[in-house]
């Protein structure tokens, strides 16, 4: 079972598969830390490129973060800059993007060197605590140490010195980076308290949220690695009332993915709301789109204009943006 897994997670994605862009991957190194200086030399957080970095990113280029595959994102980094990847771009040359991009980058170029690797998405308590802020890193598998470690390609030295960050962000401590599951146990068994689980600044907390990442990061279990502002399924909607037992059962599922891998594909696999559909709410750009490539019981289906009927897309359309 544990080689299945490795395969599993070494293998590229519909996201995550570079095409033809391997070829530009192909020369880095196979470390956790070159790939993470790399990548922080290709994209930019779009929220902070004016305070951080001294780039105001213009109105034309605010589309960037809302690139799903990585080939596209690729595409969009040799636009703006055609050198080598491994060669760092000045802040207005780079990509802009948010904290899944960065990390579904580096479960990119693992994949691409064989390293099993997958994005998670959960709460991170370094950016405003005591609060944990909705955030996605990277778990990968150190063969040496036979562990999953968590990584956040995100914090550059600008990120670590505005922070106060002095831990390994390429070894997060599990207190640092809560998973949903994690999250979810959390708050269920009162030892934590749901209104800090969210987007302060955008006042999105409380249990329903948690309950949203629990539905993405099951699906990037399975590698089908959304955005943040993806909406669909199960997810409830903002201080609504939904079903707790679904998602106790969906936070132990995903609590532990090794000893639960068999049923976490299957239960995926056949529920219509966790599997991604070929259409899907973005609520940044508050509107339905569609995803160019699926994988669904291991086959690749091209997206569709497939209709909602009025009750689930006025449900949709009331969805907030995690930011």
């Amino acid at each position: 079972m544990a080689n299945d897994i490795f395969a599993f997670y070494a293998s590229h994605s519909p996201m995550t598969d570079p095409g033809e862009a391997s070829a530009l991957i192909d020369p880095l190194p196979n470390d956790v830390a070159a790939l993470s200086r790399i990548i922080q030399g290709l994209g930019i957080y779009d929220v902070v490129a004016r305070d951080f970095y001294g780039f105001e990113p213009p109105e034309n280029r605010l589309s960037e973060i809302h690139l799903r595959p990585i080939a596209e994102r690729l595409a969009r980094m040799m636009e703006l800059d055609d050198q080598p990847l491994h060669i760092a771009r000045e802040p207005e040359r780079r990509a802009l993007q948010r904290c899944n991009s960065f990390a579904l980058m580096l479960v990119t170029m693992l994949r691409a060197k064989g390293v099993p690797a997958r994005s998670r998405c959960g709460f991170a308590a370094y950016f405003n605590p005591p609060n944990f802020e909705d955030h996605w890193v990277c778990e990968y598998w150190d063969a040496q140490d036979r562990r999953w470690r968590l990584a956040d390609p995100q914090i550059d030295d600008v990120w670590r010195r505005r922070l106060g960050i002095h831990f390994d962000t390429l070894d997060l401590p599990r207190t640092q980076f809560l998973t949903a599951s994690d999250a979810w146990r959390r708050c269920r068994s009162g030892k934590a308290d749901e209104q800090q689980f969210g987007i302060s600044f955008a006042g999105l907390r409380g249990l329903w949220f948690v309950a949203g990442s629990l539905v993405r990061d099951m699906a990037a279990l399975n590698k089908m690695e959304m955005a943040p502002w993806d909406v669909w399924g199960a997810q409830p909607q903002p201080r609504a009332e939904f079903d707790l037992a679904f998602f106790d059962e969906l936070a132990a599922l995903t609590r532990d993915p090794e000893n639960t891998f068999a049923e976490l594909r299957r239960r995926y696999d056949a529920d219509d709301h966790l599997r991604v559909p070929p259409i899907v709410f973005n609520a940044l750009n508050r509107r339905l789109e569609a995803i160019n490539r699926l994988t669904h019981s291991g086959q690749t289906i091209a997206s569709s204009a497939a209709s909602r009927d009025e009750e689930r897309d006025s449900q949709l359309q009331q969805a907030s943006a995690p930011l």
